[in-house]
C-alpha cells in the first residue's frame, strides 16, 4: 500500500473517533459553564452532541484533511469554541478553573472508554465479523486522539485551555495581561511547530496511551500486546 493510500485509510478510521473528541470537548465546556451558572451555551443551541452544532468548516474538515495529505500521524483539528460568559458564574474562579479542565476531563474519559471498547470488541466479537477489525482500529484510535486533545489543551497558551486555568489563580490585573497574549498566540504556535517542541508531547501521549491499554487489557482479562 503506497503512503497516500495508508493515509486515506488512517483518515477514514480516525475520522469519526475525532469528530467525537472535538465535539464532546465543547459540550463539556458548555454543560460544566451551565452547572455554574452560565446558560449561554444552552441558549445559542450549543449545549448538545449533535456534531454539526459545533463542526467548523476550517478546524474540523480542511485542517484535518491538510494533515492527512500531510501525513500527521493523528488526525489535528478543533470545533467550534462554545460561548462561555464568566461574567455569570456563581463563583468567577472556581467556575473559570472547571469549566476549562471540564473539556480536558471529557477526552482522558472518551480515552478510557475507548479503551474498554476495544477491549471488548477483542474479547467478544468474532475475528471473522465484518467490522471487527474497523471496530478496534477505530477504537485505538480514539484513545490516541483523546490524550493527544487533552494534552495538547493544556498547554498554558491562550486561547488554550491550559491557559484558563492559569488565569483562574493569577490576580484580575496579571489575569487581564496573560489573556492579551492571545492575540499573539499564532506565532507561539508556529515556533512550537518549527521548532519540534510539539514532538514533546509525543512522549505523554504514548505513555497515557499504552499504560490505559494495559490496564483496560488487564481488567478484560486478555494478553498484553
Amino acid at each position: 500500500m503506497d503512503s497516500f493510500a495508508q493515509n486515506v485509510q488512517m483518515f477514514t478510521v480516525q475520522f469519526l473517533p475525532f469528530v467525537m473528541a472535538v465535539c464532546f470537548h465543547e459540550y463539556a465546556h458548555g454543560a460544566m459553564a451551565k452547572r455554574w451558572g452560565d446558560k449561554t451555551a444552552q441558549e445559542q443551541g450549543r449545549l448538545t452532541l449533535n456534531p454539526m452544532a459545533h463542526a467548523d468548516l476550517m478546524g474540523t474538515i480542511l485542517f484535518p484533511a491538510f494533515g492527512m495529505l500531510s501525513g500527521f500521524p493523528f488526525l489535528f483539528g478543533w470545533a467550534k469554541p462554545v460561548p462561555i460568559d464568566p461574567r455569570r458564574f456563581r463563583s468567577f474562579r472556581q467556575g473559570l478553573f472547571w469549566v476549562s479542565v471540564a473539556g480536558v476531563m471529557m477526552n482522558f474519559l472518551l480515552a478510557v472508554l475507548s479503551a474498554a471498547a476495544c477491549c471488548a470488541v477483542i474479547k467478544w466479537v468474532s475475528p471473522d465479523f465484518y467490522l471487527f477489525e474497523p471496530l478496534v482500529m477505530m477504537s485505538r484510535a480514539s484513545i490516541s486522539l483523546n490524550f493527544a486533545l487533552g494534552i495538547f489543551n493544556l498547554i498554558p497558551i491562550p486561547p488554550l485551555d491550559g491557559s484558563k486555568v492559569v488565569e483562574s489563580v493569577l490576580p484580575l490585573r496579571l489575569a487581564q495581561k496573560y489573556e492579551q497574549l492571545a492575540k499573539y498566540s499564532f506565532i507561539f504556535f508556529l515556533a512550537l511547530m518549527f521548532t519540534g517542541a510539539f514532538s514533546v508531547l509525543m512522549g505523554p501521549i504514548r505513555f497515557c496511551t499504552n499504560l490505559t491499554i494495559s490496564l483496560a487489557a488487564l481488567v478484560f482479562q486478555l494478553p498484553l500486546q
